[in-house]
């Protein structure tokens, strides 16, 4: 008789237990509360250039991680009337933040108004420093164009003559031209004889290489800031036959730099994390949606934003000893 006991009190005990257990809340599978209706859009341009699949590649990632959706839009080309029109579009579409690439300062007033209507915006790549954003994330580009610089100037031997293809206005481009010229100024031997436009276009890029080969045919070393810049000047000097004589600095890490960094044609490359840019401009965009930093006892009431203001997400320089590794499928 006791043993029945036992064991009816050991069944009662168990249906108590599993009573309370279906009152409870359903256990998190990890996925924490749903935020799939939030949305982050990226605008940008040039979106014709390998360079930037790494920015989608990081809006991907990221809105997979976070379990928010993410957009990438704006025109193939640097074309600013169509990019206006895409971040007037993406306002228009009330979104949870607003990544965008500082191309122009032509995008402050879509800034502004992105802010003025609730939304708030991160720059990624370039920076709008005179507009309404609230941080930036991107490559220190002083010291990005200064880690080109002492690479050259060593790989040269402290002189010779040396040009500089880049976009003319564009600010993260003139902070690594800045940077080259103030290691440059360490080095009395090395001579700019020619800063070039090349307007984003490899085909251009080719064309204004050519030019300064021409001009220039004790030229030591041709420098790019910017992504187009590389494959151009490999193109002008290969057709010059000058591989070799002319060292090639590139920037970023398409393949058809990478190949031609494994052939010998171009001597290196500044790369970018440009993947970070805008995963960690979403992340900084979220937690101002979902998290509260109490950086004060009242936030709002001190200006306080609980951001950084600014990320470096830094450079590497890609060489044939390394190369290999930064190759996309």
């Amino acid at each position: 008789m006791k043993k029945i006991l036992v064991l009816l009190l050991g069944l009662v005990l168990m249906m108590a237990l599993a009573g309370c257990g279906n009152d409870a809340p359903a256990a998190d599978t990890g996925g924490g509360e749903d935020r799939s209706d939030q949305l982050f859009i990226q605008v940008s341009a040039l979106s014709n250039l390998d360079y930037f699949y790494d920015h989608m590649l990081g809006m991907r990632m990221v809105g997979e991680e976070l379990g928010v959706q993410t957009d990438y839009v704006g025109p193939a080309d640097l074309d600013m009337t169509a990019m206006i029109a895409a971040f007037d579009q993406a306002i228009a579409r009330q979104p949870n933040g607003i990544v965008v690439v500082g191309f122009d300062d032509a995008l402050n007033p879509s800034v502004a108004r992105a802010i003025e209507e609730g939304i708030p915006v991160v720059t990624v790549d370039a920076d709008l420093p005179d507009s309404k954003r609230l941080a930036f994330v991107g490559t220190g580009n002083v010291n990005a164009g200064r880690m080109g610089g002492e690479f050259i100037a060593d790989l040269i031997g402290g002189s010779g003559q040396v040009a500089i293809l880049t976009v003319p206005g564009q600010s993260n481009l003139e902070e690594r031209t800045q940077g080259y010229k103030e290691v440059f100024e360490n080095f009395p031997g090395i001579e700019v004889v020619q800063i070039a436009d090349v307007r984003g276009d490899p085909i251009i890029a080719a064309q204004a290489a050519t030019g300064i080969l021409q001009q220039f045919p004790d030229l030591a070393a041709i420098i790019c800031v910017e992504a187009a810049g590389g494959s151009g000047a490999a193109t002008a000097v290969v057709e010059a036959g000058l591989v070799g004589q002319v060292k090639i600095i590139a920037m970023d890490r398409g393949n058809d730099v990478l190949a031609m960094i494994e052939e010998g044609v171009i001597t290196a490359s500044v790369a970018q994390q440009t993947a970070l840019m805008p995963y960690y401009a979403v992340q900084i965009l979220y937690n101002l949606t979902n998290s509260n930093v109490e950086i004060s006892t009242d936030n709002a009431a001190a200006g306080v934003l609980g951001i950084p203001a600014m990320v470096d997400t830094g450079v590497i320089i890609i060489t044939v000893d390394n190369a290999r590794y930064f190759v996309r499928d």
